[in-house]
């Protein structure tokens, strides 16, 4: 009997030994942390190449693949139970939060070869964006800055700026407004 085995190759021995390093890191220091600890938590992340701006807030439960490949901008958040499948870069930009139980997968299989390589595409995240509970975003994704995509939706393509997402799969559905207070406008 003849069977053929297909393994990655792009995955180098640095990378394999990196990803063990980190997730003993991530068991033992990073996810029992309580979870104001958010500059511990940077920290960590720091010392495995996370670009990280200032202010940002990433939750214990949070789950990140590889480090290196994410970079987040100024007060920008990932909630509880995050899943960040970075195996290509993910860009989370200023002021944008990514809600509890979303997953961001920048990988997928090519299923048009029999070897059914990993193959891996950047996930692009604006600034001022809101990922709103439990909502998958593939690879090669862009939400544009200002954008909200709403709860459980599952984005495949690329969502334009300052619109409010959903669906499965998430299309541009209204453009997002701001409702301004007599308060604010009283000063």
């Amino acid at each position: 009997m003849h069977t053929n085995k297909f393994e990655p190759k792009f995955l180098s021995l640095s990378n394999k030994l990196g990803r063990i390093a980190w997730q003993i890191v991530w068991l033992v220091l990073f996810r029992p942390t309580p979870r104001v600890f958010h500059a511990w938590r940077c920290f960590l992340l720091r010392l495995f190449g996370a670009n990280l701006g200032k202010s940002v807030h990433i939750y214990p439960s949070a789950h990140i693949w590889a480090p290196w490949n994410l970079e987040m901008g100024d007060h920008s958040c990932i909630g509880e139970r995050v899943d960040c499948y970075s195996v290509g870069k993910i860009h989370i930009g200023a002021y944008s939060t990514i809600s509890q139980y979303c997953f961001l997968c920048s990988s997928s299989h090519d299923y048009t070869l029999a070897e059914m390589p990993l193959i891996f595409s950047p996930i692009f995240i604006g600034e001022n964006v809101w990922i709103t509970a439990d909502v998958f975003i593939g690879p090669g994704v862009t939400i544009g800055e200002g954008a909200v995509v709403t709860a459980r939706s599952s984005v495949f393509s690329n969502i334009p700026p300052w619109v409010v997402a959903s669906g499965n799969p998430a299309r541009p559905a209204r453009i997002r407004k701001f409702n301004i207070s007599k308060d604010v406008l009283n000063g």
